[in-house]
């Protein structure tokens, strides 16, 4: 397991003072020191795995952060009643934004703080369209491939490229172990899909799934300390009809097998009849709701069909008798949805779901790219997120095709940090171009070290450089490979900004010196 930190960073810590913690909350960040002598604070998603001076013992697990409060509801209602709480003051200071937003948007709705109660071990984060697009990372195993020690390895690697939460999608052996042993050494949020686990019990058969079964897996995960679910209940039973003419059916695995159980007992989806129940679940330890996208597209052909928003309609429905339990909801979305249709994705969930945080699976913008569907999610995901979705879960080279490995995980993370970033830009997040303008300068100047540590990847970007130019002299020229020392345009245009300055001191000269002189008189 690869620790420490990140090539040309450290770990660094801002204290915020709160008055219901005795101590300072420690709020994290990656500290890039540039060799001007300046440094760039960059949000951390890390844990102490970069940092140099924890102990990491995987078997102890992380310690706890201090504020976290049981007895006195949810982040929805603490924010409803007018309290900002230790969680929110620690986002605040982490986004760069006031407290006061955190806590109006998470109230109205707009945001949720994903933070189970028993999850102490999580630093605090939002996901909402007036914050950062976050990324969530899929690990799990199967019961083809995979162990526990696998799953751990990979939740550490995604949260040191970036990975704003995990979802642990296990569906093999051993999945309670494997969820235990992320989540006490997970520092970011950890969602499931309870049904996987559910289906577990039932050896597989869809047809014998029950209430009782489903709500005890739920309750069991919600004690493990499980921060968010994917709960299929928009799947109905007059739904499954629409998806009868689709190119590639039910995509989903909750929806398939939820619509497998309505179409077995010729009844309605038990975590629709049982809804408030769940919610008064949630409630109690604070779970929030990722309400899943069972019908959504897996085709470019089937994008934004009637199956998919039949669905949606029902998720606002959902979303509003989880809000009224002080519950927080975000909403899952597509999926394979070419360009152009993209954005009207967006304008609907908001306008039926009343606002509630989007969360979407790219969209993949073309289908004919296996082996590169994180390049062809990721144009879709930067699309979206400009739009307005709040958080994208990550696609890895190897979706459609298998399991993805440790490489893959941080190919995904990469690929998505990169839409993500692309999309705050855009929205004017702030901080967002300050590491723009920071690797932009280094780079002007010849700065390789800084242009390497200010990097999404220092280490590929690094290694793509000394693949031609390894001697370290070569850190300090001012070109590289690709144009040589007489092509470089940026060493050309630096050599013209010097003659230029030059001239213009020299006119300067010439216009002081000519203000000096006395003119005498033409007549005597």
């Amino acid at each position: 397991m690869t620790t420490g930190p990140i090539t040309g960073s450290t770990k660094a810590y801002r204290e915020v003072e709160h008055p219901g913690v005795d101590v300072p909350l420690r709020v994290p960040f990656r500290r890039v020191h540039l060799s001007d002598g300046d440094h760039l604070d960059l949000y951390d998603t890390s844990g102490p795995y970069t940092d140099t001076d924890a102990v990491i013992d995987l078997d102890a697990g992380l310690t706890p952060r201090p504020g976290v409060v049981r007895d006195r509801g949810t982040q929805l209602q603490r924010a409803r009643a007018g309290e900002i709480t230790a969680e929110m003051a620690f986002i605040a200071e982490r986004e760069g934004v006031p407290a006061e937003l955190v806590r109006s948007e998470v109230a109205r709705g707009r945001a949720v703080i994903p933070a189970n109660h028993n999850h102490p071990e999580s630093e605090p984060m939002i996901i909402g369209k007036a914050f950062g697009v976050k990324v969530n990372a899929n690990i799990g195993n199967s019961a083809v491939t995979s162990s526990i020690a696998e799953e751990v390895d990979k939740m550490v690697w995604a949260t040191r490229w970036g990975a704003d939460t995990i979802m642990d999608l296990s569906t093999g052996r051993d999945i309670h172990l494997t969820r235990e042993w992320i989540l006490r050494n997970s520092p970011v949020p950890v969602g499931t899909v309870p049904m996987y686990q559910a289906l577990e019990k039932v050896n597989g058969d869809p047809t014998k799934l029950s209430w009782d079964v489903y709500r005890d897996t739920v309750i069991e995960q919600c004690e493990q300390g499980v921060d968010y679910m994917t709960v299929h209940a928009g799947v109905l039973l007059r739904h499954i009809p629409l998806t009868v003419d689709r190119v590639t059916g039910i995509v989903s695995r909750g929806g398939s097998i939820m619509a497998a159980w309505c179409l077995a007992h010729h009844t309605e989806s038990f975590l629709y009849t049982n809804f408030e129940e769940l919610c008064e679940i949630f409630a109690r330890y604070d779970v929030t709701f990722s309400l899943g996208d069972g019908l959504r597209p897996g085709s470019i052909a089937d994008a934004n069909d009637a199956a998919q928003f039949a669905e949606l309609r029902t998720l606002g429905e959902l979303t509003t008798i989880a809000k009224n339990h002080g519950v927080q909801v975000m909403i899952e979305g597509p999926g394979h949805v070419p360009m152009h249709k993209i954005v009207e994705n967006v304008r609907l969930e908001e306008e039926l779901c009343d606002d509630a945080p989007f969360y979407t699976l790219g969209p993949l913008a073309t289908d004919i790219a296996p082996a590169y569907d994180h390049i062809t999610s990721a144009i879709g995901a930067a699309i979206i997120a400009q739009a307005g979705t709040a958080m994208l879960c990550y696609v890895t080279p190897k979706e459609h095709l298998g399991l993805p490995n440790r490489q893959d995980v941080k190919d995904g993370v990469i690929a998505y940090k990169i839409a993500a970033h692309s999309a705050d830009l855009a929205k004017g997040h702030p901080r967002a171009q300050q590491r723009d303008d920071a690797l932009s300068k280094a780079r002007f100047e010849f700065r390789w070290h800084d242009q390497f540590a200010l990097s999404l990847d220092p280490d590929t970007a690094r290694e793509f450089h000394d693949e031609t130019l390894p001697a370290e002299p070569a850190k300090t020229a001012h070109f590289c490979s690709m144009c040589g020392p007489k092509f470089c345009s940026m060493r050309i245009t630096a050599d013209l900004k010097d003659s230029i300055r030059e001239a213009m001191d020299q006119k300067s000269a010439e216009f002081a010196e000519q203000g000096n002189r006395v003119y005498l008189p033409l007549t005597s």
